[in-house]
């Protein structure tokens, strides 16, 4: 079950037609008032859809990154980048459907909160999209054959928390989990710690200049991940506890 169906399924809150909760005949609006209700739901239900989608295709795309890099694979890196395509078109989809209902459509204040949710959401959705391609985008270069021992080691388990974290997050939607949603902030940490020691390592001056250089930029890129994994987190804690919406941590 997805978050949004989780949150409040659209399906189940459209009444049958015929009496209210107050036992009020509905039947004199007419047959669109029912139509309506139930065009909304599709809506929210194709987004929902969608939206799982793209966080699915981050997921393997972080994780097939980190991998490429690490394998010095440049042929699964560059399928990894031309596929960040799908990841931008499915957003704009879920941009269009979103807004299209939230000016057009008939909703309830409770699936009009959920949608501005999803908006508020696309783009830490979108940025974590570009940031496993711009590591894919330095595996292709074959950057992974040219880093030391421990830098190697730290960037294998930036990858894998990054996974973690991305998975986390996907559960904490999945089972709308204000608790989940605190594990993704301590594995951001652990990302953060994971970044100093790679900023170290990269000081020591055991590889040339540009690779370094490059480096540094993967794990500004894996760091990044995390926080706007911790944005989509709280978005989502939010929208379960009826909160206000928190601060993000910017956008690159």
């Amino acid at each position: 079950m997805g978050f949004l169906a989780g949150i409040g399924n659209p399906v189940q809150r459209v009444r049958p037609s015929g009496r209210d909760d107050k036992g009020q005949a509905r039947d004199a609006a007419g047959p669109g008032a029912s139509d309506a209700s139930g065009s909304g739901a599709a809506a929210l239900a194709e987004i929902e859809r969608r939206f799982v989608q793209v966080f699915a295709l981050v997921g393997e795309a972080i994780a097939g990154a980190t991998h490429a890099l690490l394998a010095c694979d440049r042929e699964a890196a560059k399928q990894l980048v031309a596929r960040d395509d799908e990841v931008d078109e499915s957003i704009d989809a879920i941009t269009t459907l979103a807004q299209r209902e939230l000016v057009s459509g008939h909703t309830t204040e409770q699936e009009r909160r959920e949608l501005v949710t999803v908006l508020r959401m696309l783009p830490d959705l979108d940025r974590n999209g570009d940031l496993a391609e711009h590591v894919a985008r330095r595996a292709a270069r074959g950057l992974g054959a040219e880093m030391s021992p421990r830098s190697r080691g730290l960037v294998e388990r930036m990858g894998e928390v990054a996974a973690a974290i991305w998975s986390s997050t996907a559960d904490a939607f999945a089972e709308r989990s204000v608790h989940l949603a605190h594990v993704v902030d301590a594995l951001d940490d652990e990302m953060d710690d994971l970044h100093v020691s790679l900023t170290a390592e990269l000081a020591t001056g055991t590889m040339p200049v540009p690779v370094a250089i490059e480096l540094a930029m993967i794990g500004r890129f894996y760091e990044r991940f995390g926080d706007h994994a911790v944005n989509l987190a709280r978005r989502m804690a939010a929208l379960v506890a009826g909160s206000p919406e928190p601060g993000g941590a910017g956008a690159d």
